[in-house]
């Protein structure tokens, strides 16, 4: 196979306020090892991935700690390079991203595939990024997510339902979200620029698909992750990680 280089960026910036927890819940501890260090394992085990980013807090301490005792720790060779993450998210992936385009990776990988993961979703598998790769080679640009299995309503202001959207129509997205390089590139440089505009007019850029959808027109395909693939985010998803790594 004449696959393209594939860069992942492991975000890992958060300070897991919802987990009501001095430890950042990337570090927090599941069966013995950081949470962290699952996407990290998924990543250096897979064929997929090439190298990596991981995008840690904005002290200088926090990317000494991930350096010292998460990658050299537990030996994680493809993480090329720790940088800083920022505010919200989307300064988080440009911050990575930007290392990328000013080609400063020990091999420049501006011309392959971005796979962007939240560095608490442990149950990464080569399986989905299997998936994503094949359709990223297709469409340019895709997340991973599962149809809805809850019935969604639509909320009006005053909290009583409006309207129920069709469910199979609904998905629910998670990590990976995978572009061509130059795609996610170009995009997050738009929105950067545009940044204060839309704070001012209230529009929040919640994941990696809306800044494409919203600054290059390209549609993004959806790619079947896996309802184990979950989100740490709260200490009850703590608890269902647990279960999920004892089955």
């Amino acid at each position: 196979m004449n696959k393209k280089r594939c860069t992942a960026i492991v975000l890992a910036a958060g300070q897991g306020s919802r987990m009501k927890s001095s430890v950042p819940k990337q570090y927090m501890l599941l069966r013995g090892r950081p949470v962290i260090w699952y996407a990290l394992h998924a990543i250096e085990e897979s064929d997929i991935i090439d190298d990596c980013i991981l995008v840690a807090g904005t002290k200088v301490s926090d990317i000494e700690y991930m350096r010292d005792e998460i990658v050299a720790r537990y030996g994680f060779q493809k993480v090329d390079t720790i940088v800083a993450g920022g505010a919200q998210r989307y300064d988080s992936v440009y911050q990575a991203l930007k290392v990328i385009a000013d080609d400063d990776m020990a091999v420049p990988g501006r011309d392959g595939y971005i796979f962007i993961h939240d560095g608490v979703r442990p149950f990464l598998t080569e399986e989905i990024l299997r998936r994503c790769y094949d359709a990223v080679e297709e469409h340019h640009a895709c997340v991973a997510g599962m149809p809805v299995k809850d019935t969604i309503k639509l909320a009006d202001g005053d909290g009583f339902a409006d309207t129920t959207p069709d469910r199979a129509l609904l998905w629910q997205i998670q990590t990976p979200q995978v572009f061509d390089a130059s795609l996610i590139i170009s995009s997050y440089e738009k929105l950067m620029q545009e940044k204060e505009k839309l704070m001012q007019e209230g529009v929040s850029i919640t994941d990696d698909a809306m800044t494409v959808e919203r600054f290059s027109g390209c549609k993004v395909k959806l790619v079947q992750g896996s309802y184990e693939n979950i989100k740490i985010t709260t200490p009850e998803d703590l608890r269902i990680a647990e279960a999920l790594l004892g089955s």
